[in-house]
Parts: structure tokens; sequence; C-alpha cells
């Protein structure tokens, strides 16, 4: 069943939810298509929540709804936001809402074009919050910033923790215009995006807690699987890659700082959020699980799977990474913070891949 639901610029249709179930509250997660957002969707519902969901196209979220167990999907709405830089985008989405988790983010790694890119960054993130000023109901607001937001490509810290900040991405963004590289454009939106959620919170002094979450490259298993091996999410593609017999040198993402976090324990500790939110408000957490180069997940995949021995690449067992995948001393981003607020410690790095791989082997 399709309702209208409308903002103030244009007309944004839901799928609603069934409101007569008993739940813990109302959550909004913006961007719920995506391979984070649908992990948090799903913990929330999980963890005894409603949830309302916002994406550009109601259809595009059909593989979503079929994916949620049939349990928890009649406590899922997904309302249509096409435009998440509209004043008033998200008035409606807004009401009744006890806990906000923006996590819908422009991802354009090979755009020239910054404008557009920042836009969408900066604006989406101040449109949430500004409709979320309004409804007395949210109670704590959570968003999805990044590791970018704190690594500087241009600095030689070796050490990276929630005090830093990356000085250098905007700047470049200016002095380079459509000649900046992709992924300091990256950089430079997931920066200037959470410093609009501060900015925000010290000029309005809203009720609701607000904190940040800024995850290092996400694995672990989808919600939703992908049709095919070429649509697996950018970030997991290291594992999927290494599985299939693609060349050590050449998987995930080459040259990248190869940095890791479970896709499950983003979604945990958003969750963590909204149900302590003096705990968290006001506070920034690196989530940083491992350093883990394609050799280590060859070595796991080759003892996982040993009828694969032939196709995984063997390389040099052992060779390049540290024993519990730590970081080496010469780069360190301290994921050690949300572990001491929360309790928990990361899910383990073999886990993540086996899973992983269990949940998409079809397609590989």
């Amino acid at each position: 069943m399709i309702l209208p639901i409308s903002s103030s610029s244009t007309s944004c249709p839901s799928i609603p939810a069934n409101k007569t179930t008993m739940s813990k509250g109302l959550a909004l997660i913006t961007g719920i298509n995506g391979f984070i957002a649908a992990r948090t969707a799903l913990t929330f519902l999980q963890a005894g929540y409603r949830v309302r969901g916002t994406a550009r196209s109601l259809h595009s979220t059909k593989p979503l709804l079929s994916a949620i167990p049939a349990e928890l999907v009649a406590n899922l709405e997904i309302v249509e936001v096409p435009d998440i830089t509209i004043p008033g985008a998200f008035d409606q989405a807004i009401e009744g809402v006890t806990t906000v988790a923006h996590l819908a983010s422009p991802i354009f790694l090979t755009s020239t074009a910054p404008g557009p890119v920042l836009k969408a960054a900066v604006e989406g993130t101040q449109r949430v919050l500004e409709s979320a000023l309004t409804e007395p109901t949210v109670k704590s607001f959570t968003l999805m910033s990044s590791v970018a937001a704190i690594i500087d490509t241009e600095s030689a810290n070796a050490h990276y923790d929630e005090s830093n900040w990356n000085e250098s991405s905007e700047r470049l963004v200016r002095e380079l215009g459509n000649e900046v590289p992709g992924y300091i454009l990256y950089f430079a939106s997931k920066t200037a995006a959470e410093k609009a959620l501060w900015k925000f919170r010290d000029e309005h002094k809203p009720a609701f807690k607000i904190a940040a979450v800024n995850p290092v490259y996400v694995a672990g298993p989808p919600v939703v699987v992908p049709e095919s091996r070429d649509k697996i999410h950018g970030t997991t593609k290291l594992i999927s890659d290494v599985y299939s017999g693609t060349e050590l040198a050449k998987s995930g993402l080459p040259g990248a700082f190869p940095s890791y976090v479970d896709v499950r324990d983003v979604a945990r500790v958003i969750l963590f959020g909204a149900e302590n939110p003096e705990k968290v408000d006001g506070e920034r957490f690196l989530l940083s699980g491992y350093h883990v180069p394609a050799q280590a997940v060859a070595d796991i995949l080759r003892e996982r799977y040993p009828e694969r021995e032939g196709v995984i690449e063997k390389g040099e067992p052992g060779q390049g990474y540290e024993k519990g995948y730590g970081y080496p001393k010469e780069r360190v981003y301290d994921g050690s913070k949300v572990v001491r607020v929360t309790g928990e410690g990361y899910i383990p790095w073999e886990k993540t891949v086996v899973d992983f791989v269990e949940s998409v082997k079809a397609i590989l």
C-alpha cells in the first residue's frame, strides 16, 4: 500500500509500518538502502524499535523489504525523499521519531564537480537537523561521518584518534576545483558534513543529544545480497576479490590503507547511542578494528576453505600484517574509545570474513 506524505517542496510517498505494535520508539534512518544503513535498520528492528527509513525512491527499497524477516518487516516504514537538500525535506518523515541516524551521504569517488557533492553532504545534514529541531519527540541524533574526517592526507601523523581532524581536504578542493581527485573530494564532503553537525549543535543547542561515528572501511555480511559479484559493496570487495582468485596486489582498493570494521559493529554503536544518549552526547567515535591487507584475508580464506587453495592466491602467508591484525606503529587508527564507552569489543576479523563469504557465496 502506498500513501502520500508530503514535504514542503515535494510529494513524498511512503510505505507505512504497522503502528499498533509496541516498540521502544521510532528510529529514522536516512539512506536506508545503503550497505550500512540496511544493517542498522535490521539491528534497530531486532532490538524492538519501529524504523522509518528514507530513500530517493520507494521502488529501490523492494530488495530490502524482501530481505527483512517477515516478523520484523511490519515495523518498517519507507518514506521517499527524492532530494535531501530541499528545506523541509524531512519535516514529515521526522514526525513522532525518537532517534535519528543520518546515514544518507553522497559517494562520488570519480566526480570532478565539487559543488553538487559538497552541497548534498552539508545541506543534507542541515536539513535533517533542522527537521529534528522542530520535533519534540527526538531524543538523540547520530551522524555517520567517516575516518575521512579524521585523517589528513598531508599530515605525517602516525596516530589518529577522535581528537584529530582532516585539515587539508576542503582547502584542496578550493584550490584544485574540478581537477580535485575523487578521494579528496569524498574526504572533504565527509569533513564538511561533520563540521556542519557540530556547528548546528553549537548554534542551536538542541534538546536532543548528538554524536558522530567515524568508521574506517566497513565489511561484513550484507542484509541485501547483491544480484552479482560486480555489485558487491566497494569496501567489502577486498574479501570477494581474494576469495574469487584476484591477485592479492589488485584486490580490494589497491593503494588504500586497509583498515576495517564490521558493519554489525557500526550498527551496534549507532543503536548504543540511541539507547544511551547521555553517554555519547557531543562525542565522536572512530570505529576501527583491524589492519588487514589482502594477505591476511587470503590466509584466513585458504584455511577456512581448503578446497579453494588452487583459486585463492597463496602469497606469502603471515607476512605484511600484525598478529591479531593490529596496526603497524607507523600508522595507527585508534578505535579503542568506543570499546571503553560501550563495554564491548569488535567482532573478530576472521568472523567478518567468513560470515561475509557465507552470505554471498552464491554470487562469488
